[in-house]
């Protein structure tokens, strides 16, 4: 089992950044990928960026890239992925999913997620 808690959402304007982070816990969680996706109302939930654990690889969205950044930390006490948003637009708002999966570096789709956080909220005004 894996746990995932998201917070660091909120209402920015246009240009504007946040910094999402997600507290990771649970014995496996190594053993999965960690990525974030996005559901605007109305809207199918969507990939953002995912990274490994090991090397560090990343992939984005290329309606994101270069503008948000995945990282993540890991210590004896904690487990957290970033996801450091820049240059937000108003498009970019909806609720923000950290997520655990076994393939999301090559499949990036919420198919290939195993454990899915909360979500929190990112709304970004004009």
């Amino acid at each position: 089992q894996v746990q995932l808690v998201e917070s660091g959402g909120g209402l920015v304007q246009a240009g504007g950044s946040l910094r999402l982070s997600c507290a990771v816990s649970g014995r496996t969680f190594s053993r999965y990928t960690m990525g974030w996706f996005r559901q605007a109302p109305g809207k199918e939930r969507e990939f953002v960026a995912a990274i490994s654990w090991s090397g560090g690889m990343t992939v984005y969205a290329d309606s994101v890239k270069g503008r948000f950044t995945i990282s993540f930390t890991i210590s004896r006490d904690k487990n957290t992925v970033y996801l450091q948003m820049n240059n937000l637009k108003p498009e970019d708002t909806a609720v923000y999913y950290c997520a655990a999966g076994s393939r999301l570096i090559s499949g990036r789709s919420s198919l290939d997620v195993d454990y899915w956080g909360q979500g929190t909220q990112v709304t970004v005004s004009s």
